[in-house]
């Protein structure tokens, strides 16, 4: 069984009628077994991704704000007590993101990201819960800003769609981070990424679609969605010499460790 640890149930791209059934069906079809429903704007998606979610078996969700957001008046007025009340509000709620830093679209400025950032850090210490980071060209800053947050002990989290420096990769492990990898691991270009891969240890993996976005090969272009995150596991098991159904237990096993209020239905 294979878990999409990270994807977008909630897009526009899924929403017409039937969407996220077909979804559902096409990736049960190929052995994805559960999914992680990612939240990004607390004030205008949190409700109702969790409305979506409720019904859905082996379905979670999490609640946070996206740096691209973090400067919005809506998102900022979201305080630490209010993030933690909806974090935990309800079973099907296991983590806390996508938040993080992105130097390189800069939709919010950089005031804003640290600010959002950091209370997501002190929401995710309240509760013992999970976190989802997003890094784009903000290596330095977001190792930083979770040492001085957590004294330097660091926490339970994953770097999600993982794209950034080995180096930044080391230092988030040592902090106690999962690596997840999407489909640019399967990319072309992604010599770097993969060799990176190869130096994570088993038990800090996790594989994920960020669906509707980033498609793997041989779907690049097109349209993503959870069944394809088997396309990135086979590429992960072929780079760590393991059995494409042991990384499928290997990254499952993970996901629940990580996020260990998600009960898996069978």
């Amino acid at each position: 069984m294979w878990i999409d640890s990270h994807c977008h149930l909630n897009h526009s791209k899924f929403t017409p009628e039937g969407g996220v059934g077909e979804a559902l069906a096409a990736a049960h079809a190929v052995g994805v077994g559960g999914m992680l429903s990612i939240d990004c704007l607390i004030r205008e998606e949190f409700e109702g991704l969790l409305k979506l979610v409720k019904p859905l078996e082996n379905v979670w969700c999490t609640v946070g704000t996206h740096p691209h957001d973090a400067g919005r008046d809506d998102e900022k007025t979201v305080s630490l007590e209010e993030l933690i009340s909806l974090a935990r509000s309800d079973d099907k709620v296991v983590g806390i993101g996508e938040c993080g830093l992105d130097y390189y679209y800069n939709m919010s400025s950089i005031e804003d990201q640290q600010w959002c950032f950091r209370k997501h850090i002190k929401a995710c210490l309240e509760t013992d819960m999970p976190m989802i980071v997003h890094a784009r060209d903000a290596d330095d800053d977001i190792i930083r800003i979770i040492r001085e947050e957590t004294s330097g002990k660091g926490m339970r989290g994953v770097m999600h769609c993982f794209s950034s420096s080995t180096k930044m990769g080391h230092e988030a492990l040592d902090l106690g981070f999962h690596i997840s990898f999407s489909g640019i691991l399967t990319f072309k270009k992604s010599e770097d990424l993969r060799n990176f891969a190869k130096d994570v240890p088993l038990d800090r993996l996790l594989v994920e679609t960020d669906s509707p976005y980033l498609a793997p090969e041989p779907f690049r272009g097109k349209m993503n969605h959870p069944a394809l995150v088997v396309c990135t596991g086979e590429v992960l098991a072929d780079l760590k010499s393991v059995p494409v159904h042991e990384m499928a237990k290997i990254t499952s096993e993970n996901f629940f460790s990580l996020f260990n209020k998600a009960k898996l239905t069978v």
